[in-house]
């Protein structure tokens, strides 16, 4: 088990826990790797059939690890970015639902996460942003997954807004499923994924797969396409200065 994923037993069900408190759960390539491996795992485990997927206080998951990208190149950042976007794309693949319990705060990146995963429960004060248009950037994948939730017009003010807004608001844009008392995310999420765990297997994946055909349709091309403009919008003044002020290479 890795330290930095916290691996819990449910019955049925499989809680991964982030546990990078010191990078506020921060998305590096390690985790990300760790997190991809063990969903595979689970997937293929035949005593398994949900996940659960939270991080530990204070919060959900922070985005990108900014410590990380400060020693990476502007083409090695887009790299790393990338491979987030497809273990995110990937999500919506796996034959078993992953259920998001959310706490604190979900931010750029972790935002995106959250919304990637089939079924999000959400305490009721977590703060959710996506700051990437305020700061000089496109957000760089996870656009189409916004769509899939909230539609093209809200997904476009939530990218370009850059605003702060609590859990109730974010259950009645659809972006949130569940809500749950601070604090409860993680036993609520637990509850609905061994309420999922108790349906047939097979009919549990096909339901998947049949919605993943639609939430998916446009994901790849268009974290593509947001990736080259992401690239491009790092190159802006803007966004170099505040590369430069997190120590990236600009």
């Amino acid at each position: 088990m890795n330290s930095e994923i916290l691996v819990e037993r449910h019955g049925p069900v499989a809680a991964l826990t982030i546990n990078r408190p010191q990078r506020r759960n921060a998305l590096s390539d390690a985790l990300v790797a760790r997190l991809r491996e063990l969903l595979q795992r689970n997937d293929s485990d035949a005593a398994i059939r949900a996940t659960v997927l939270t991080g530990c206080a204070p919060g959900f998951c922070a985005g990108s690890d900014l410590k990380e990208l400060a020693h990476m190149s502007l083409d090695e950042m887009c790299a790393h970015e990338a491979r987030t976007a497809a273990f995110c794309r990937e999500i919506a693949q796996l034959d078993k639902p992953v259920i998001a319990a959310v706490e604190g705060f979900a931010l750029g990146g972790g935002f995106v996460l959250a919304a990637s995963c089939d079924v999000i429960v959400a305490g009721s004060s977590v703060r959710w942003n996506l700051p990437e248009v305020e700061i000089g950037w496109i957000p760089p994948w996870g656009l189409e997954t916004l769509v899939n939730r909230v539609g093209v017009s809200r997904a476009r003010q939530l990218s370009w807004g850059g605003q702060v807004f609590t859990s109730d608001e974010a259950l009645r844009l659809g972006l949130v499923d569940h809500l749950a008392e601070n604090g409860q995310a993680l036993p609520r999420a637990i509850e609905i994924a061994q309420m999922l765990a108790r349906l047939p297997l097979e009919a549990v994946a096909s339901t998947k797969l049949y919605f993943a055909a639609h939430a998916a349709r446009n994901g790849e091309s268009g974290d593509a396409l947001a990736s080259r403009m992401f690239k491009e919008n790092c190159r802006t003044e803007t966004a170099k200065a505040t590369l430069r002020r997190f120590g990236v290479k600009a």
